[in-house]
């Protein structure tokens, strides 16, 4: 079972502050968890960003709405108290509380109403029915944007030659930190062609370790028996090593089959190319920045 939307923490949270004490967000957590009946994997579900809780983010969200609203008042760090309005919002009733409920006070209303472009050019307000805080709306809208962008790498990488594309593997693994040199590490790529192997590419700088490649530029699935020939040629060099990339998609008999041999082998499918390129800012460049801040509560603590 997913975790509720956005909006369904509203009334459980009000609820939970409605003896009117004060109340932190560690307690209102337990309570709005025990009143949604949410599981230990549901409260466990991390953002798409990794660094918060799914389930602390909407908390934290309503909480803020509520003070927007009214609603609360914060007493001091981390903690809040239900205040006269959020007691006669209790009173009204409501089987949910959401967003048009709270648009029936002005300070919230010009709190939310935030102006964006239609598709008109004019300023419309945010919808009604958002399911998701606006940090996770703008998590989403990145993830799209990004997405976007993998599709437009690799048809751009597949309308290119083969030769564009190992230059392309050279500059990848040289941005990544592998091949010591660009001029080095062209060197070895395009070069060997030999039994399954395009190429040779130093580990570091120093060239204590080399890792060997193969490079394809398929629109098809790479099965197993292309992979077998390429952990053949690695035996044959005793290298103990290999990248095998690819603008396709691998199977899964040959991704299961390269979870336990020897030598390691790493499948690089297009997909995962394109991230990597997004990544390490190959191919691409960044036209805009939108830093995210939170207050900094050490600059309010007085000694």
């Amino acid at each position: 079972m997913a975790i509720p939307d956005f909006q369904s923490f509203f009334r459980p949270l009000l609820e939970a502050a409605a003896d009117g004490q004060e109340h932190s967000l560690k307690d209102a957590r337990e309570k709005v968890a025990k009143s949604l009946q949410l599981s230990e994997e549901e409260i466990s579900e991390m953002l798409p960003s990794g660094v918060q809780r799914k389930f602390d983010n909407r908390i934290a969200w309503a909480k803020s709405y509520f003070i927007q609203a009214g609603v609360f008042k914060p007493t001091r760090r981390g903690w809040f108290q239900i205040t006269d309005r959020g007691r006669q919002l209790l009173e009204q009733g409501h089987e949910r509380i959401d967003i048009k409920v709270l648009n029936q006070y002005p300070e919230f209303v010009e709190f939310h109403a935030t102006p964006k472009p239609d598709n008109t050019g004019a300023l419309a307000p945010e919808p009604q029915g958002v399911s998701e805080t606006p940090e996770e709306v703008l998590q989403q809208a990145y993830n799209r944007i990004r997405a976007d962008l993998a599709d437009d790498l690799l048809a751009r990488i597949k309308d290119n030659s083969p030769a564009f594309f190992e230059k392309l593997v050279v500059d990848l693994m040289v941005a990544m930190g592998y091949g010591g040199s660009r001029a080095d590490a062209g060197k070895s790529i395009g070069q060997a062609g030999d039994e399954g192997i395009d190429g040779i590419i130093k580990e570091d700088r120093l060239g204590l370790d080399v890792i060997y490649l193969q490079a394809k530029r398929w629109d098809s699935t790479v099965g197993r028996p292309d992979i077998q020939k390429f952990v053949g040629a690695l035996h044959g060099k005793r290298a103990r090593k290999g990248v095998f990339i690819t603008t396709g998609k691998f199977s899964e008999e040959a991704q299961r089959y390269v979870e336990n041999i020897d030598p390691k082998v790493i499948l690089i499918d297009g997909h995962t190319l394109a991230e990597f390129m997004i990544d390490y800012d190959l191919g691409t460049t960044t036209f805009a920045m939108y830093p995210l801040k939170r207050v900094d509560s050490d600059y309010f603590t007085e000694e």
